[in-house]
């Protein structure tokens, strides 16, 4: 057929015939499947099948439903998935076989086989793409019984989920298939069929097929929009009727549940004419359905109807300005709830930035006012200290006020409001603890997310909020007779943190030329102390954070949030002077925080910094101020944090250095005062970081750095600790398991015969550390390698019931977890430890700890069936 085409053609029935002669009978799998492409090419190919359409159905009808179960060890891999699919693919392959089909389906699907039935239905769906309604017609009645029996009375979801897409297949075929003006329109009778026979069923009291009824109709409805608005025209007004004849809060949630599925089909189509929406004619209906649910004090029904308020919000011209008005009121009202309702008040959230990206006037006109008032309200609580209220409701409001913070326009309002919030905390009349000040830069990263998508509103969001920022924390920082305790709380570790997260966010989707505009403002600021750009920078002393006492320097952080943030083509200002102020700080010992941000500063810039002679001048400068620092005196953690962290830069762009940085770590694994550092150091260089050297900042991060790493780095460290002494051998144990912990498990399974005697070694190890994560490293490999395992079943099973008793909840509970991970091994290995690991494990049975135990049923049930028929 493939190269003798026309000459096949040229045989005409003759060809037909002798092939149908041929393949009847057959039985062979791997036979059928050639048969089956065969059929399906005669059919598509246009060869003639006249007179023998019939035969050529029977010959291959026969073998449906497929029944087959392929053979153990079958060298050719044919499953009946495969059968099955070239199968179907022949019956819905021509209108032709409609005829015989049809009536096969609907035996099949009656029939008690389930994947005769569910067969049935897939090919059913299949034939709808093929067939018109000529071809269905005459089967409709006893096609739509079968696919209602089988939603109303079967036991398989498989099975009603296959009837559901069938009947959403048939409605769409007649929806698309063309009337001539004297034909019946079949849609409107099949419809009309359907609603007959499932409407009764939403008005019965003991609403026991409410649900089947209901997916019928909303199945047929999916398929056009034909079909759409002639079931929602006569379901819609029944169900609004249902929900005000049931007084139970249950009740109204399944109808209203109902409700909520037929206006999102409405969704799925367009009208362009207001008067053709089909809901118009409901709206005040159905605005009333939804306010009453939200109105009810049962949490379920106030979940469906915040679901139904926002489908409903999308469709146009439902919610008039008074239903908006009352919306707003209503999800301020939930966004306020106790904490038993913590599911409303999140589904209210998200309702509200929903719909104030629709209705952005309103939000502004009603919400936002309100949630003004409320932050007032919370600062007079701080003010008297007020601790029943203060927290709950203070955080609420600022997590509505970023909620709402979806459109530019209530940017512009909420902003102002939540930095004039940060202020009025800073005038030091108000008790306000670090959790407060932290939720406010929540709130503000919340709103710095939610503004990148807009250029515009990025811009916006930058220039207002991060000069404030750096005012507030530079006002802070400077030295006067009374701190206020806000300005000390501004400080801490914390909420520098929490504030290097919003100036981050804010930051790294500038375009280019407004990131550099920026950049001339805030490096100035800290380099010569230029105060010009910040808001109320009437400072009682300048700002010298390089030269000045703690205070200043801490506001490093906020620095590097900044620069390292910014894109890699971005020229920074003064860059030579600022590399050497940050190298010069990374070893100060006087303030470890100021420290660590100048290394974690000079390394993300060095990460970003081209190639080229001013980058070996500065990784020179790096190495130097390492390797003084490194030496006999106090600074040399310092020396050794800015070593971590400028390996690391390194590391992830590929960088010649890192090799010799990552040698000197791995040499300190000896060191007596440093080497427990320099073991979870390796946890550092193989991990994501939140505020530097992310992607999202614009950090140059190769792809497989860690695998590279491990290529040319775990072989020096297995050498490092065979030749350690005994006492520093944890370390090498502790930094070999962060890197494999780090790693995909494919690129450890070559490794493992080399490296599984460490990783057993690691398990004696007293360090938790090493044992959780030595226990993460060896589960998945369990799983993936289990004839290598296998060798050290006596070990590893002695290792892991001792850790199920280790005073550490999470090395107790991975232990089990890699217990029950033993039972993937081959079984024979097993059995001889089955009896004494079910008496092992009875112990963790009794842990104080929940999770433990449910990891210890989990284990020792697996344990039990282990060798047991269909194990």
């Amino acid at each position: 057929m493939r190269t003798r085409d026309e000459e096949l053609k040229g045989l005409g029935a003759d060809f037909t015939f002798g092939f149908i002669q041929m393949m009847d009978g057959e039985k062979d799998p791997r036979n059928l499947l050639v048969a089956f492409r065969i059929v399906h090419d005669l059919i598509s190919r246009d060869y003639t099948l006249e007179p023998f359409v019939e035969e050529l159905f029977e010959v291959t009808s026969c073998y449906f439903p497929i029944d087959f179960t392929p053979p153990p060890n079958d060298p050719y891999g044919i499953q009946r998935e495969d059968l099955v699919l070239s199968l179907q693919a022949v019956l819905a392959s021509t209108a032709q076989f409609a005829e015989f089909l049809l009536p096969l389906l609907v035996e099949k699907v009656d029939s008690e086989i389930l994947n005769a039935k569910l067969d049935s239905l897939q090919t059913l769906n299949a034939c709808c793409a093929v067939y018109g309604q000529k071809e269905l017609k005459d089967f409709l009645p006893s096609l739509w019984a079968s696919i209602r029996r089988e939603v109303f009375q079967t036991a398989s979801e498989q099975v009603e989920a296959k009837g559901l897409a069938a009947l959403r297949a048939l409605t769409a075929c007649l929806s698309c298939s063309v009337l001539r003006t004297d034909a019946e329109d079949l849609l409107d009778s099949f419809l009309s069929s359907i609603l007959q026979d499932c409407r009764h069923h939403l008005c019965e009291p003991d609403m026991k097929l409410v649900w089947p009824s209901a997916k019928l109709l909303q199945s047929a409805a999916g398929a056009s929009a034909r079909a759409c608005d002639h079931i929602t025209s006569n379901v819609l007004p029944l169900l609004l009727e249902q929900f005000h004849k049931h007084s139970q809060s249950n009740q109204r949630r399944t109808i209203l549940e109902m409700i909520l599925g037929f206006l999102k089909l409405q969704q799925n189509w367009s009208y362009e004419d207001k008067g053709e929406r089909p809901l118009s004619g409901f709206k005040d209906q159905l605005g009333s359905v939804v306010f009453m649910a939200l109105a009810d004090p049962n949490a379920q029904l106030q979940l469906v109807g915040i679901r139904t308020l926002t489908v409903l919000a999308t469709q146009p011209d439902l919610l008039s300005s008074g239903d908006l008005e009352l919306a707003v009121g209503h999800l301020y009202r939930l966004s306020f709830m106790e904490e038993d309702s913590q599911s409303c008040r999140v589904a209210a959230l998200e309702a509200a930035g929903h719909l104030a990206t629709l209705y952005p006037v309103a939000f502004s006109s009603y919400l936002v006012p309100k949630l003004a008032e409320e932050l007032c309200v919370g600062e007079l609580d701080l003010a008297r200290e007020d601790e029943a209220n203060k927290c709950a409701r203070h955080l609420r409001c600022l997590q509505a006020l970023s909620a709402i913070s979806t459109h530019p326009s209530i940017v512009k309002e909420t902003l102002p409001l939540l930095l004039q919030h940060l202020c009025q905390l800073n005038k030091g009349n108000m008790v306000a603890g670090p959790s407060e000040v932290i939720a406010v830069c929540q709130s503000l990263q919340q709103l710095a997310e939610k503004c990148q998508p807009d250029p515009e509103s990025c811009w916006y969001f930058h220039q207002t909020a991060v000069p404030r920022l750096f005012a507030l924390a530079v006002q802070a920082s400077m030295p006067e007779k009374e701190h206020s305790v806000i300005r000390k709380v501004l400080l801490e570790d914390e909420v520098l943190a929490a504030m290097v997260s919003v100036i981050g966010t804010a930051t790294t989707h500038l375009s280019p030329d407004l990131a550099a505009q920026s950049a001339a403002h805030i490096v100035p600021l800290f380099l010569d102390g230029n105060i010009s750009f910040l808001p109320e920078n009437s400072f009682p002393c300048r700002f010298q954070p390089f030269q000045d006492g703690s205070g200043q320097r801490r506001l490093v952080a906020l620095l590097m949030a900044f620069v390292c943030s910014l894109p890699r083509d971005v020229e920074i200002p003064q860059l030579n002077q600022l590399m050497r102020e940050l190298l010069e700080l990374s070893c100060c010992h006087s303030c470890p925080f100021s420290s660590t941000a100048a290394a974690k500063c000079f390394a993300g810039l060095l990460n970003k910094h081209p190639a080229g002679q001013q980058l070996d001048e500065f990784l020179q400068l790096a190495v130097d101020k390492v390797e003084a620092g490194l030496g006999s005196g106090p600074s040399r953690s310092q020396g050794f944090t800015l070593l971590l962290w400028v390996t690391k830069a390194l590391v992830l762009r590929y960088h010649p250095l890192s090799s010799c940085l990552t040698n000197r770590l791995m040499g300190l694994l000896s060191d007596p005062e440093l080497g427990p550092a320099a073991a979870n150091g390796f946890s550092l260089l193989m991990s994501n970081c939140t505020d530097v050297l992310t992607r999202a900042g614009h950090a140059e991060v190769r792809l497989m750095f860690r695998q590279r790493f491990f290529t040319d780095n775990v072989p020096t460290l297995v050498q490092g600790f065979q030749a350690a002494p005994q006492d520093v051998k944890p370390n090498y144990l502790k930094g070999l398991s962060h890197v494999l912990n780090s790693l995909p498990k494919h690129v450890v399974l070559p490794e493992l015969p080399t490296l599984l005697s460490l990783l057993l070694e690691a398990l004696s190890s007293p360090d938790c550390v090493v044992q959780l994560s030595t226990l993460r490293c060896l589960q998945p490999l369990l799983l993936e390698a289990p004839q290598v395992m296998s060798l050290h079943i006596d070990t590893l099973i002695t290792k892991f019931l001792n850790l199920s008793s280790s005073p550490s909840m999470a090395v107790r509970i991975a232990a089990l977890q890699c217990m029950h991970a033993l039972t993937r091994l081959p079984t024979p290995v097993l059995l001889p430890y089955k009896p004494q690991v079910i008496r092992a494990l009875a112990k963790p049975l009794d842990d104080k700890k929940r999770l433990v135990r449910r990891e210890a049923v989990s284990a020792r049930g697996e344990w039990f069936l282990l060798g047991s028929p269909g194990s």
